[in-house]
């Protein structure tokens, strides 16, 4: 037994005042003579005996009503053996206001009653205490230690949020918030559903800390989600019909059938037509875009599904160009087979330069380099290639007979790109393609097709190295390259063994493999475009550098407007989104009143699985020291929260033994009758 203020048992000394009285106070009686002395005088000593007997018990019921009193004001209690360490003390609670806490629990949210908990939970801890209030905002405001007063006002000013994060990752953040003052006992608490996607392993760091987790849950229901979609070619052509592949995903152990899906694009609905997906799997479906205005697209994609529907839509944006650039690089004229390729493709526009007069601050514009029969490199186009490539670029490089082979190795190795070998003058002929490949992906109606494949009369020999990741496209009947491709940075290089000279290859007379080839790699961009974003994930977008005035800014319009945080580096702007879209939907990017860039934001897919952990799992996942609450959720959990911080308290008990001794003095008086 253990008392919240022991100084209070100093006042049982004033026990001893109602004794005191009780002994020192005689009754004087006046003697009477009677005739019949001897009956009076039993009479007498029995209403003595009687009367004092009383008095005893009323002195008692008095002691013992004092004592009770005295004891409330002492709070005794019995110490608990979760109880932590004594003194200064600060209480973080987090309330999860993701839309998964939109769930409903007998007729009220989950975020209704998350809220409902930590207002129990601050009743429960006196107003010297210091709070945190955390929600998935993860605002700075919140990071500022409240007084109780100002903890509840912040708690009825949480509403639903898009973000999502890590269990763990708001651990983080409360111990940030704690680690400001000199605290001696952490309590963290977690109101959550706790979905698995979310929870993952954390614990306690040591005693001064103690983890208290919440969960709430509701009914399990069905959900269909759109959990991404993707262009088929990473560049959208003008005039043509585009794919967009979209994938959904059933998230319950129920089969689903008739899930209708559409797409509107151009300001027109498309029904793509019922969909069946299978319990706790995934489909792709392809739908058919035909862009007719080039610049920048939007596409929403949905679903209908009830009752969980922020995962229903999904918004995309992409560029779409006049003209697809290709520039050729030649050490002396044009090849007259890539002239007469691209001539024939309307939307592709070909630029043939001299190696000599090539303006590098133009290359990022190109989505193809053809490096054709170049003999040397000098360091200026070595560094500009080098960077163009690492940005997103894609480089296909033919190689000349006449190379110095010491020069192209040192450009290929700064690319982690194969290196070549003496040339020799040995026939050749392609034996397979890899149609596996984005090349040649889907270019043949048939794998088996019987094709006229390139030949060579001399090429280079290809030197492999293991740590260059090398993905051959074509290769020679021997089992070597003819031409690979490398991944670097943001872009691909393409290699081929041998020159584009007809002298040496036949390359540009089959056409079956030279127009798909060329025309693929014109259209692949190295680095996927992207087409969406996710809310709460993707707060920094580059773009392109467009401003002539450091003193104008970008700014975003679309739900809300906002001038992002910009930062400036070289050809490329950093905007810094943060925290201020919070609604899925289109985003304009302005430079003064010009459309820069489309942005197509979407609520994150992390919670559309709804698979959660009980109290059990929890129990059997975390470590001992956390205190996991269940079974006591609707009843009095500030009591609850009071036994677990302090024990279990009995100054109410006192209070009542109080009432119950001052009724029995009271009983005593007005029933004895002397």
């Amino acid at each position: 037994m253990q008392f919240v203020f022991p100084n209070f048992l100093w006042a049982l000394l004033l026990l001893a005042i109602p004794i005191l009285i009780h002994l020192f106070y005689f009754r004087r009686f006046k003697k009477v003579y009677f005739t019949n002395v001897r009956f009076l005088k039993e009479v007498k000593e029995e209403t003595s005996s009687r009367n004092k007997l009383k008095n005893i018990l009323i002195l008692l019921s008095r002691l013992l009503a004092l004592a009770a009193l005295i004891f409330a004001f002492a709070q005794p209690f019995l110490p608990s053996k979760d109880q932590k360490n004594k003194g200064k003390k600060v209480v973080s609670i987090y309330i999860d206001n993701s839309f998964s806490m939109s769930a409903v629990s007998n007729d009220i949210s989950l975020l209704n009653k998350a809220k409902q908990k930590a207002q129990e939970i601050l009743a429960a801890y006196g107003e010297d205490e210091r709070f945190q209030i955390l929600s998935n905002d993860f605002s700075a405001v919140q990071q500022r230690l409240l007084t109780k007063e100002e903890a509840l006002n912040s708690i009825d000013e949480i509403t639903e949020r898009p973000e999502v994060y890590l269990l763990s990752q708001v651990l983080n953040r409360q111990r940030q918030a704690t680690s400001q003052g000199d605290f001696t006992n952490k309590v963290f608490y977690q109101i959550s559903d706790f979905q698995k996607n979310i929870t993952d392993n954390y614990n306690i760091k040591d005693s001064t800390e103690q983890l208290n987790l919440i969960p709430l849950q509701a009914i399990q229901d069905l959900n269909i989600s759109i959990d991404s979609c993707w262009l088929v070619t990473k560049v959208p052509l003008l005039n043509q019909t585009n794919q967009l592949v979209i994938k959904l995903t059933n998230h319950s152990n129920q089969d689903r059938e008739g899930v209708r899906l559409s797409i509107v694009h151009n300001n027109q609905t498309k029904p793509l037509g019922l969909k069946n997906i299978k319990a706790n799997s995934s489909i792709l479906d392809t739908a058919n875009m035909s862009i007719i205005e080039s610049g920048w697209n939007t596409a929403e994609i949905n679903i209908v599904d009830y009752p969980i529907t922020f995962d229903d839509n999904y918004k995309v944006a992409f560029n779409v160009k006049d003209k697809i650039k290709v520039l050729t690089l030649n050490q002396n004229s044009s090849n007259k087979y890539i002239d007469a390729l691209f001539k024939g493709i309307g939307f592709i526009e070909l630029t043939n330069e001299a190696i000599t007069y090539i303006s590098y601050s133009e290359l990022s514009s190109y989505e193809l380099i053809v490096l054709n029969d170049i003999t040397d490199f000098s360091s200026g186009l070595s560094a500009a290639l080098d960077e163009y490539v690492k940005k997103g670029g894609n480089l296909l490089i033919f190689p000349s007979r006449n190379g110095v082979i010491q020069n192209y190795n040192s450009f290929l190795n700064q690319m982690n790109v194969n290196n070549l070998e003496v040339f020799t003058e040995l026939p050749k002929e392609v034996g397979t393609i890899n149609t596996d490949e984005f090349i040649f992906k889907d270019v043949f109606e048939r794998k088996n097709l019987n094709l006229r494949l390139p030949k060579v009369s001399g090429s280079f020999k290809i030197k492999s190295f293991q740590t260059r990741a090398e993905e051959i496209l074509l290769t020679y009947r021997d089992g070597s390259s003819y031409m690979s491709k490398y991944t670097f940075g943001k872009g691909h290089v393409y290699l081929c063994s041998a020159p584009l000279n007809s002298e040496y290859n036949d390359l540009v007379q089959n056409a079956e493999i030279f127009v798909p080839m060329i025309f693929k790699m014109s259209i692949s961009s190295g680095a996927d475009a992207a087409i969406s974003y996710t809310i709460g994930k993707n707060r920094i977008i580059e773009i392109e550098n467009e401003k002539d005035n450091t003193d104008i800014v970008y700014k975003v319009i679309g739900e809300n407007e906002f001038i992002p945080s910009q930062l400036t580096t070289g050809n490329q702007v950093i905007l810094n989104i943060g925290d201020n879209i919070s609604k899925s939907g289109i985003y304009d990017v302005f430079l003064n009143e010009t459309l820069i860039k489309k942005l197509a934001f979407n609520y994150d897919k992390l919670e559309s699985e709804l698979d959660y952990y009980i109290a059990t799992d929890l129990t059997n996942q975390f470590e001992e020291g956390t205190n996991i609450f269940s079974n006591q959720m609707d009843g009095n959990f500030t009591q609850l929260i009071t036994e677990k911080e302090q024990g279990l308290p009995f100054w109410k008990l006192c209070i009542f033994l109080t009432l119950i001794f001052l009724a029995i003095e009271q009983l005593l008086l007005r029933f004895w009758k002397s």
